[in-house]
């Protein structure tokens, strides 16, 4: 008798009371729903934080612990530029600024007003503008004035402060609205900046979110049509993955008032959850089919697609769980909130399959094959012969494979091993501005790249922490080296001092925008030659901030922590299906497999965003690099979902196994019975995948187009070659287990085997 924990005893339950189960559920979707439409938004954001203590987190927490926040103010750069050949010496280009300053200083006043703050003081010489305009300040004849206007004087910048302060009162919405309304066809005026940035960011991964879920919902209903051949069945895998996607984002938006939530949880969310959320319910409403087709009752049908493909959901989505729980450990929130999202929507889909999805079978039973009714017959496909196996298009794949395992084998490591083969020009950083989508944002970056310095967007704070009286001598020395190494812009600003005297802050900007490896270099050499030859010898203690030294430790970070996760992943991988199958060739089998169709997505990864082959005709953005955290992650969740297709084919393979002992017809019977819901399944998340690849967000376009290469080459190449090949020629010893971890316990994903009479129900 089966446990009362049991994926068996649950599914029963569930059918025999379906309407109190729907009923649940659906108030639960009601009421996570609702709280996430009304309130995730304030529950995530663009932010990339630390959980550790890298230097550039502790330089930020000792410029706030000094009372210096305002001195560390969030800029945004406005850039006027006249697309006529009009100068900043025309009065056409005067008027058009000075509208703009005005604009933007009577947002400013509303934002410090809001905050309970007074007027910004007028300006005198000496002072700096928290809205720096070019015509005021040329008045005082400053020779650094002219670095606000570009070479031709066709372009100028006014640099602006955002101060902590009244940070939390600014609605960069409206910068950006009245910055649009001062453009014409004469003059862009436009801003790029910490803040705009993230909106723009933000506003794009909303419509590329709405975009995958219009191409990758309709695809994927398309595919159920055809392996269900019905039009009912398809609608519990879409309407167990909708209940998988609004709940999570409901529990999402709860978690996010507690702990800092990176935006790209939802884009994570969705997608997983139409993936794994449709390929579950899939496994499941396919075996109650084949019960029902074996001459079982609705009942005993429901509690045997429970007992076997429900079995196998749970173990799958732990094995997506736990591969992610490595993401989670490392100490930033956008792997946290990436691992999390993914975590919970899984979960979430694997207790509506073991629950929801009896129910809703109770209520229809075999009408989820209209528009024609199939009536039960006596007929097991898993008591097929192995010649019956060999029959239809991937029973002859399988016969072709294993008449030469050997050449099947060598011809399918290659293939993979040869598009593995551009991993070796794998480079990783931030995509940056630089491969934004087109918007306005876009355009000021551009123009700063081109007529100024993108550094100056990304200043870089040195923090300096001792004795003033013993550090101001080096301090001169350190500006000096600054100064002299053409690494950056001329200083514009003096050293601050906190009130005790005891931490200063120096800012500067970079001649290089602040995601170039040039920009890295430049944190390196601030931290490991120019701070300890000057200030360092007084006894100072130093950070080096800002947005180059936060993105260098970030990927310094991703760097440390690949070795760890990689071994902890596939070290869980291992016992997993140790435990699984009793057997320590089956796990050494499947990792090496999984690695390989890792590899092949990693090296495709190079070739088409690095490299550009073939990106225009694919609609993808080239980029000079892949993005630092893409390929763990991309990794830690291929890992956890090629086990789902390994550990149905398996379970099949080995239920007929211990049935009939005989290794060759249990593969080949094993890939029969499979072969059509894994290959729709697969090519569900493929199209899901690939729908969310064709949004204008690099970042998306990567990991879209990693995850449905990877499952593609999963699905075919490796369960259609490689795990026929192998087990043929590894023969029985696909199972061998050593007698001293006989004690290990026997979970036996597979059930047990049960023959029943015609039922009419």
């Amino acid at each position: 008798m089966a446990s009362p924990l049991s994926t068996e005893r649950l599914a029963g339950s569930s059918a025999r009371h379906p309407w109190i189960v729907v009923l649940i559920w659906i108030a639960v979707l009601a009421v996570t729903g609702l709280f996430a439409a009304g309130n995730l938004a304030d529950s995530v954001s663009t932010d990339i934080t630390f959980s550790n203590d890298p230097d550039s987190t502790v330089g930020y927490e000792m410029i706030d612990e000094a009372g210096l926040s305002d001195e560390a103010s969030i800029g945004e750069t406005i850039v006027i530029h006249s697309r006529t050949g009009a100068t900043v010496d025309d009065p056409a280009f005067e008027e058009r600024a000075t509208q703009t300053v005005s604009d933007v200083r009577e947002l400013m006043a509303e934002w410090r007003a809001a905050a309970g703050l007074e007027p910004e003081p007028a300006l005198t010489p000496g002072t700096t503008p928290e809205v720096i305009n070019y015509y005021e300040l040329r008045q005082f004849n400053l020779p650094e004035v002219e670095a606000l206007v570009s070479e031709d004087r066709q372009t100028m910048i006014v640099p602006v402060a955002l101060l902590p302060s009244f940070i939390d009162q600014v609605e960069i919405g409206d910068l950006l609205e009245a910055l649009e309304a001062r453009s014409d066809d004469d003059f862009d005026v436009v801003t790029a900046g910490t803040l705009s940035i993230n909106e723009r960011y933000s506003l794009i991964a909303e419509e590329d979110l709405i975009q995958g879920e219009l191409i990758g919902l309709p695809m994927a209903l398309i595919v159920l049509v055809l392996v269900f051949g019905a039009l009912l069945a398809p609608v519990l895998p879409i309407l167990l993955a909708v209940f998988s996607i609004g709940i999570a984002l409901g529990i999402v938006t709860l978690v996010g008032r507690v702990i800092d939530l990176n935006l790209f949880i939802q884009n994570m969310v969705t997608m997983l959850g139409l993936a794994v959320g449709i390929d579950y319910a899939l496994f499941v409403v396919e075996r109650y089919r084949e019960e029902r087709l074996a001459g079982h009752s609705r009942q005993r049908a429901i509690e045997r697609a429970g007992a076997t493909s429900s079995k196998a959901v749970v173990f799958s989505g732990t094995t997506v769980i736990l591969a992610l729980a490595g993401v989670i450990l490392i100490p930033t929130n956008i792997f946290q909130s990436l691992g999390l999202g993914a975590v919970i929507v899984v979960v979430v889909a694997v207790l509506a399959n073991l629950t929801l999805l009896p129910a809703v079978l109770s209520i229809l039973g075999d009408r989820i094959n209209w528009p024609r009714r199939r009536r039960a017959q006596g007929f097991d496909p898993n008591h097929s012969t192995e010649q019956q196996a060999y029959t239809g298009f991937w029973g002859g794949i399988t016969r072709r494979v294993m008449a030469r395992p050997v050449v099947s084998a060598i011809a399918s490591i290659a293939f993979l091993g040869m598009l593995a083969i551009p991993l070796v020009d794998l480079e990783t950083g931030f995509v940056g501005p630089a491969s934004m989508p087109e918007s306005d944002v876009r355009t000021a970056y551009d123009l700063l790249l081109t007529e100024f310095s993108a550094g100056l967007l990304s200043p870089v704070e040195i923090v300096i922490q001792g004795e003033r009286e013993a550090i101001e001598p080096e301090l001169a020395n350190l500006i000096g080296m600054i100064d002299d190494s053409g690494r950056f812009n001329p200083l514009t600003e003096q050293p601050v001092w906190s009130d005790d005297n005891r931490t200063m802050v120096l800012s500067t900007t970079l001649t290089v925008a602040g995601d170039t490896e040039e920009a890295y270099d430049t944190v390196r050499w601030l931290r490991n030659e120019a701070l300890p030859a000057t200030v360092e010898q007084a006894g100072a203690d130093t950070w080096v901030t800002g947005d180059p030294a936060f993105n260098l430790d970030f990927i310094t970070m991703v760097e440390d922590f690949t070795p760890p996760v990689f071994i902890f992943v596939l070290s869980l991988s291992f016992m997993l299906l140790l435990l699984a199958f009793r057997s320590i060739v089956v796990p050494v089998t499947a990792i090496v497999m999984n690695l390989l169709s890792v590899g092949a997505a990693y090296g495709l990864m190079v070739l088409v965003f690095q490299k550009g082959f073939l990106a225009d005709t694919l609609g993808l953005t080239q980029t000079p690099m892949i993005e630092s955290w893409i390929p763990i992650f991309l990794f830690c969740i291929l890992f956890g979902l090629s086990m789902d297709y390994h550990v149905f084919l398996l379970s099949r393979i080995r239920e007929h196994y211990d049935i009939t002992s005989r290794n060759r017809e249990s593969v080949a019977v094993g890939l029969r019975a499979t072969a059509k819901i894994i290959t729709g399944a697969a090519l569900i998340m493929v199209f899901v995948f690939a729908a969310f690849a064709t949004g204008r967000m690099v970042m998306l376009q990567q990991i879209g187009f990693g995850l449905a290469v990877a499952v593609f080459f999963d699905a075919t190449v490796v369960r259609s070659v490689l795990v026929p090949s192998i087990m043929t020629i590894i023969g029985d010893r696909n199972w061998y287990l050593p007698r001293w971890l006989g004690w290990l316990p026997d979970l036996r994903i597979e059930g047990e085997r049960e023959v029943a009479a015609v039922a009419d129900d």
